[in-house]
């Protein structure tokens, strides 16, 4: 990406800061710090921290270790690079630069995933300070993706589609096999489409189906059960995420209904998932598919999340949720039903919410998919 590009983000900000009223952005953890700056912080007990003032009143500073610097790609013009040496605080170096550029009763905004230790610390050395999640901030800004983070997450979307394409085909053999090796399949599968890291590889077979964020064990798969596989990872800085529920062989038939009202439900809410429509309505219009079929209470989460560079982002598409879908909104539609005990289904695709209407980025079959192997 260019300088100019995060120069403009980086702008953006600013004018949201001044709107909410905040005199400085303390982002570190998170990925806040890499969508304004390209850099990717590692999670270290050394302090990173991208210190951004408000507008007109002084140049965003990268404070980081000495060691990470080399790391850094520099975009003069846009920030400044503050390497700090090992015996120097850079908790100090943090505070002196708050001190120059704002006043002395300051409202900060600082990373929501910003260590504790590194909060508590900040906190005593500024005390005038009132401080504020940088999400507030930088949430509403992130959300809405520009022509390139789509087409990033359309990649990364295809990518997966090709490991999903390959289950529904029955390429990935799941009969006999316990859930963790077909986990371990589906990793190698992502890595091999170009991800550079896989997020997470849900394999939950017969009532393990039933627990949507289940963990693969040494469960062996039977025959005639459904398999839920909720898989994603990142590629190119940007994350896909997709589930597909396959059956091992002919079903019982309430499993087959399930199946059938969990698609239909997932079809209402991509449609329904309009630029100027309520993230809330999109989830009511996919519950009120499963609701009027009879299996309300056992649609037990939302129906989707954001997704950019973090697997889990604004908007969240759930009830409560009265945000406007614009074009640029990127988030999963993803009902499921899980009856505990006894079996689950759950179907997702990745949307982009546009002027000419919902965009799904995943294209993978949703027919019924009944396997043998």
């Amino acid at each position: 990406m260019k300088a100019a590009q995060f120069g403009a983000r980086l702008a953006r900000a600013q004018e949201a800061m001044g709107h909410a009223g905040v005199d400085a952005l303390l982002l570190s953890l998170g990925a806040d710090l890499p969508w304004l700056t390209g850099y990717v912080a590692m999670p270290l007990e050394r302090l990173t921290m991208l210190v951004v003032p408000a507008a007109g009143r002084g140049e965003p500073t990268l404070v980081v270790p000495e060691l990470e610097a080399p790391r850094v790609v520099p975009l003069p013009g846009v920030f400044a690079l503050q390497p700090w040496a090992e015996m120097e605080d850079p908790i100090g170096i943090v505070t002196s630069l708050v001190d120059k550029c704002v006043g002395g009763s300051p409202t900060l905004a600082i990373s929501d995933r910003a260590w504790a230790t590194f909060v508590l610390r900040l906190q005593a050395t500024l005390p005038g300070a009132r401080w504020r999640p940088a999400s507030e901030v930088t949430a509403p800004l992130r959300a809405v993706k520009d022509e390139a983070e789509v087409d990033a997450l359309a990649a990364a979307s295809a990518a997966a589609d090709r490991v999903a394409d390959a289950l529904l085909a029955g390429e990935i053999a799941l009969v006999g096999r316990s859930e963790r090796d077909v986990s371990v399949e589906i990793t190698h599968r992502l890595l091999a489409e170009g991800h550079e890291k896989v997020n997470f590889a849900i394999v939950a077979s017969g009532p393990n189906s039933a627990s949507p964020h289940h963990e693969p064990g040494e469960r062996t798969i039977g025959p005639g059960e459904a398999v839920v596989c909720d898989f994603g990872g990142t590629l190119a800085g940007y994350c896909s995420d997709i589930t597909r529920t396959v059956l091992t062989g002919p079903p019982p038939g309430e499993l087959l209904r399930i199946y059938e009202v969990v698609k239909e439900a997932q079809a209402v809410g991509v449609r329904t998932a309009q630029v100027g429509e309520l993230c809330s309505a999109v989830d009511d219009a996919a519950r009120r598919v499963i609701t009027e079929a009879g299996y309300g209470p056992y649609f037990v989460h939302r129906t989707g999340h954001g997704i950019g560079l973090e697997e889990h982002e604004d908007p969240y598409i759930v009830a409560g949720n009265s945000e406007v879908l614009v074009p640029g909104h990127a988030f999963s539609v993803e009902p499921g039903v899980y009856l505990p005990g006894r079996y689950g289904v759950r179907i997702e695709d990745i949307v982009v919410a546009t002027a000419a209407g919902p965009r799904a980025l995943n294209v993978a079959d949703h027919a019924l998919t009944v396997l043998d192997v």
